[in-house]
């Protein structure tokens, strides 16, 4: 008969300490209440928001002249939330923003680098692509396309790296284990 502080869920099942269990079970509990951001509900204080999510990566006045708060998992996480912020300073509703729909706002207008940061949070890799001459500055943003692959939107700024002159997503190589590790 097994000691009265290991539980069992079957006789012929191994047995694992009480405290054990209790922290399995409890850690299951903590992670199933966890809430995201996203669940501030509109109007609330970015205070009381910053308090319980943490400070946003950055603040900034959007294209249209609004406060705007982004919490970004750049470099190396693939999430981005956004929200306005009223003159009372309270938030509006808070949305993913690293998604192949909303990267579809790049399509109209014209997008500055101060835009496309205060739309998107900073970006994970700042580099250049293309031939001597004709090279432009690239900014990578860690994604999940489709809401599922491991990938990069690339948004292209122009030779000078001041404005968007087209973008598209590719896969990360940073989950690319063959083309990391290569086998020779």
């Amino acid at each position: 008969m097994a000691p009265a502080y290991l539980f069992t869920c079957h006789p012929k099942a191994k047995a694992y300490p009480r405290p054990l269990m209790a922290a399995l079970l409890g850690a299951t509990t903590l992670l199933a209440g966890c809430t995201s951001v996203t669940s501030a509900p509109p109007g609330t204080p970015l205070d009381q928001v910053a308090a319980q999510f943490g400070a946003p990566t950055l603040q900034c006045t959007d294209r249209d002249g609004l406060h705007r708060a982004v919490w970004s998992q750049q470099p190396m996480g693939q999430f981005a939330w956004a929200s306005t912020i009223d003159g009372q300073g309270r938030i509006g509703t808070i949305q993913p923003v690293l998604t192949d729909e909303h990267f579809q706002v790049l399509k109209t207008g014209t997008w500055t680098a101060a835009q496309v940061r205060c739309e998107f949070g900073p970006p994970a890799i700042i580099d250049t692509a293309g031939l001597p001459g004709s090279q432009q500055v690239v900014w990578s943003y860690r994604y999940k396309q489709d809401h599922v692959w491991n990938s990069l939107m690339y948004v292209f700024m122009g030779q000078n790296g001041d404005q968007v002159t087209k973008f598209h997503p590719g896969p990360d190589p940073m989950y690319d284990h063959d083309r990391m590790f290569p086998r020779f």
